[in-house]
C-alpha cells in the first residue's frame, strides 16, 4: 500500500456562487488512528482512508466536485473512516488537468468536460478494485458524491449491481443528452436498483426543486426504494464547509442521514 502523510449546465451566477474561495475547512478532522494518504489508481490521483488495523472494511466510493480532490474530499474521506468505512475519492478528469489549481470556473469547465460517464464509471470500478486489494469487502459496497459527484453517484448505483446503497448530494438530476452524457438520472430511474438516498436545497439555483420533483416521481413509478430529501431554503453545496454557501444544520443533518441511510442498507 502506498501512502503519504464540471458541469457544462453552470451558468456564471451559479458558478460564482460554488466557486471555492478559502484553502481551509470548518470541519478538520485528524489523520490519527487512521490509515490516510494519497495514492494513484491507474493513471489518475486518488485519496483513501481507513481505519488502522487489520480487518475487512466496508467500502465507499467518494466522488468528488467539479473542483476536484481537495482537502474538503480528503475531510470527508477521513470522516467516514472514523465511521469505520474504508473511503476512497479519484479524479477522474485528472487526465485533462488539474482542476485543484485553477481560480476560474470557466477554466474548470472545458476540463471537467471531457470525461465522459463511461470514463468515469470505467475509474470508480478500479477505485473498488483497489480498494478489495486493500481490506475493503466488495459485498458492503456504496457510493456517494457531492455536485458533480452527487450526479454521478446516481449514475454509478445504476451501473454497479455490487452497491448496497449510495447518497447523493445535490448531484444534477436532469439535462440534455451529449456523447459525454448520453443519460442523466431521471432517464436511468428504472436501473437504479440499490437504494439511494438524494440531499437537496431547495433554494438550488442550479438544480431547480421542480426537476428534484420530477426525477422523485420517476423514482416513484419505476418502483425503485430511493428517497429524496429537500431541505427547503437551502442553497446549492450547503455540506461544502469551505464555501459561503455552507449551512452547518443542514450539513449535519444531512450527515446523520447518510450514515443512517447506509447502515440501514448494509453497507456499514
Amino acid at each position: 500500500m502506498r501512502t503519504d502523510s464540471p458541469h457544462a449546465f453552470l451558468d456564471p451566477g451559479f458558478a460564482a456562487a460554488v466557486r471555492p474561495i478559502a484553502a481551509q475547512t470548518q470541519v478538520a478532522t485528524s489523520a490519527e488512528g487512521l490509515e490516510a494518504g494519497a495514492i494513484r489508481v491507474g493513471e489518475i490521483p486518488a485519496y483513501f482512508a481507513r481505519p488502522q488495523g487489520s480487518g475487512t472494511f466496508p467500502i465507499l466510493v467518494v466522488v468528488p466536485e467539479i473542483f476536484g480532490l481537495h482537502e474538503h474530499i480528503r475531510d470527508v474521506c477521513r470522516r467516514f473512516a472514523r465511521e469505520g468505512y474504508l473511503a476512497i475519492a479519484c479524479e477522474p478528469y485528472a487526465r485533462y488537468g488539474d482542476v485543484t489549481k485553477l481560480a476560474s470556473i470557466d477554466e474548470v469547465r472545458p476540463i471537467v468536460a471531457k470525461a465522459s460517464d463511461a470514463q468515469v464509471m470505467a475509474d470508480l470500478d478500479a477505485s473498488v478494485e483497489w480498494a478489495v486489494g486493500q481490506g475493503g469487502d466488495r459485498a458492503r459496497l456504496g457510493v456517494t458524491g457531492f455536485c458533480w459527484g452527487g450526479r454521478i453517484a446516481w449514475l454509478y448505483a445504476a451501473h454497479n449491481p455490487k452497491v448496497r446503497a449510495g447518497v447523493a448530494w445535490y448531484g444534477r438530476v436532469e439535462g440534455a443528452a451529449s456523447a459525454q452524457q448520453p443519460k442523466h438520472p431521471i432517464d436511468l430511474a428504472a436501473d437504479i436498483r440499490a437504494p439511494v438516498l438524494g440531499l437537496y436545497g431547495g433554494a438550488d439555483a442550479g438544480i431547480p426543486a421542480e426537476g428534484v420533483e420530477r426525477f422523485r416521481e420517476a423514482l416513484r413509478r419505476a418502483g425503485r426504494p430511493s428517497e429524496i430529501h429537500l431541505y427547503p431554503g437551502m442553497p446549492h453545496a450547503f455540506f461544502a464547509d469551505y464555501r459561503p454557501s455552507y449551512r452547518a444544520e443542514a450539513a449535519h443533518d444531512g450527515w446523520r442521514r447518510a450514515l443512517e441511510w447506509l447502515r440501514r442498507h448494509g453497507v456499514a
